[in-house]
């Protein structure tokens, strides 16, 4: 299908229902697993039963669940549904469809599966999705690790055979991590989880999982967890190749502003920003903005309308047609999360 270029993205916002382009503050759905903690709730003031809480889908537009919109025009009304009545006003001129990505955070009291997901080259052989993810480290104990890769070596021949957690362990990379560290995962890389992590976690609109080894868990009937050893061989990634902590590249805003771009690729560009003073920040007509705030409050104003207040722990959308909008930190200072998407080439 052909897709509008900018100038008949402009004449169709000309006509568009502008009073439905707005921040979208959005409420998650939650997901509870048996790994999972309570740091979620605590962390980010969030008034929720006692409980179990290993996921919050924050920006969800999946069958599995969808994050549901908190104020304003739309309010009520899920992310799936914004996204079939706005199309490509929220996604971007050259896409439509569903939203594109999945943006969660997780909770890992204690480690999660070894597992794999299919790339877009492996995803058709497994009837699958493909995802390719990254988790930005939100907290984590001194010392923290997660299990990225194949260790030098190494072949996906090896989980062919019967193996237990001394063959994982010679088998599978360690990767240090602290607080403010971005681990990109592409599809079919081999990774875990480990206890005490907390993380935002961008990626694919997917949930096609297949678990490699489990640690001898059991669920909470005392059963252990179904593996999908032979498909996650399938897909993974045959030879080794060493995961690593990219460096923050800084934009070219002026100070006070710090900026960092944490990771871009076709599959997302992620950004860092400490907020001091306020910013404005423009909208091109090919990509939505997603904000996560980390620390602080942030006020974000649209082009037109009342501004929105975002807590710590709040997740907000902005839709590609809004054109733009202003940050001003609500407190001395304030840290977000920006994920948009690059140009599909």
């Amino acid at each position: 299908m052909l897709q509008p270029h900018h100038g008949q993205m402009k004449e169709k916002l000309g006509s568009a229902p502008t009073h439905l382009l707005y921040p979208y503050l959005l409420i998650p759905c939650y997901k509870n697993y048996v790994w999972g903690g309570e740091r979620i709730p605590r962390l980010f003031n969030r008034t929720l039963p006692p409980g179990r809480y290993a996921e919050s889908w924050e920006v969800a537009d999946r069958p599995e669940g969808s994050s549901t919109v908190a104020n304003g025009p739309l309010s009520g009304k899920t992310l799936t549904d914004v996204v079939r009545d706005l199309g490509p006003l929220l996604l971007g001129s050259r896409r439509d469809g569903r939203f594109p990505l999945l943006i969660k955070l997780i909770d890992a009291a204690t480690r999660l599966s070894l597992q794999v997901h299919p790339s877009e080259e492996t995803a058709a052989l497994v009837h699958g999705e493909p995802k390719t993810e990254a988790w930005y480290v939100l907290d984590a104990p001194p010392g923290a690790a997660v299990l990225a890769g194949l260790r030098a070596g190494a072949t996906p021949a090896l989980f062919s055979e019967p193996f237990g957690i001394t063959e994982v362990e010679q088998a599978v990379d360690e990767l240090p991590v602290a607080p403010g560290d971005l681990v990109f995962l592409p599809g079919g890389c081999v990774h875990a989880l480990t206890a005490g992590c907390l993380v935002l976690e961008i990626q694919q609109s997917s949930d096609t999982t297949f678990r490699l080894f489990d640690w001898g868990r059991v669920d909470d009937q005392g059963r252990p967890r179904p593996l999908h050893v032979k498909e996650a061989v399938q897909v993974m990634r045959a030879e080794a190749q060493p995961v690593r902590i990219p460096r923050p590249i800084p934009s070219s805003a002026p100070e006070p502003h710090g900026i960092l771009t944490l990771w871009h690729s076709r599959h997302f560009r992620i950004e860092s920003i400490l907020l001091r003073q306020s910013l404005s920040a423009t909208l091109e007509e090919d990509t939505f903005h997603a904000l996560f705030v980390e620390e602080g409050t942030v006020d974000i104003q649209p082009p037109r309308g009342p501004a929105l207040t975002a807590q710590r722990g709040c997740s907000c959308l902005l839709p590609a047609g809004l054109g733009g909008y202003d940050l001003t930190p609500g407190t001395p200072a304030a840290r977000l999360l920006r994920t948009s998407m690059p140009q599909p080439c």
